[in-house]
């Protein structure tokens, strides 16, 4: 999405969505003493890095891929599911030929959809605080998909490369 709805949405106690300081907070904080010279300052670097993020979401774009429920689906319940968490009529046939109830299914189906649902509500709402929730949570499952060799291999890399050990994911017994 954009860097300056992220900068929005952290700033909008004291900012206006054009980055200008808004009067109430001007106010407030002359009312705590401060020197207004100073107030007219941090307004003036805050307006200069909204400046600077609106400038680069318009000429260096962030990347934004699109993630869908469907994308974290298991492989079973790809077969067994459509993207919009309905049942899929093939695997509704399979499940009937092996006695599985109408209720159950529509219990299935049911909850599914409500996952979904769910899913795409909560990635609007992060899209519109600048977050791509999808890409956030495709990060984290690459990240628990790793093995112990190559979790292994990034820790002796983050050593090589001075970063602290109580940083590192392994116990502080282990020995490097």
């Amino acid at each position: 999405m954009s860097r300056i709805k992220r900068w929005i949405n952290m700033n909008k106690k004291e900012f206006n969505p054009d980055g200008s300081l808004k009067s109430e907070a001007r106010q407030e904080m002359l009312s705590k003493g401060e020197d207004p010279g100073a107030i007219d300052s941090y307004a003036r670097r805050a307006k200069e890095e909204y400046d600077e993020w609106k400038h680069l979401d318009e000429t260096d774009p962030e990347p934004w891929p699109i993630y869908t429920a469907y994308d974290f689906f298991t492989e079973q319940e790809k077969k067994q599911f459509n993207p919009n968490g309905s049942l899929s009529p093939e695997y509704v046939e399979y499940a009937q030929k092996i006695g599985i109830s109408e209720s159950a299914l529509e219990q299935l189906e049911w909850r599914k959809k409500i996952e979904v649902e769910n899913y795409d509500a909560v990635s609007a709402d992060y899209a519109e605080q600048g977050i791509n929730f999808g890409e956030q949570k495709m990060n984290a499952l690459i990240g628990a998909s790793k093995t112990y060799v190559q979790r292994r291999q990034q820790m002796e890399r983050d050593l090589r490369n001075f970063e602290p050990e109580d940083s590192l994911p392994f116990d502080k017994d282990t020995s490097y």
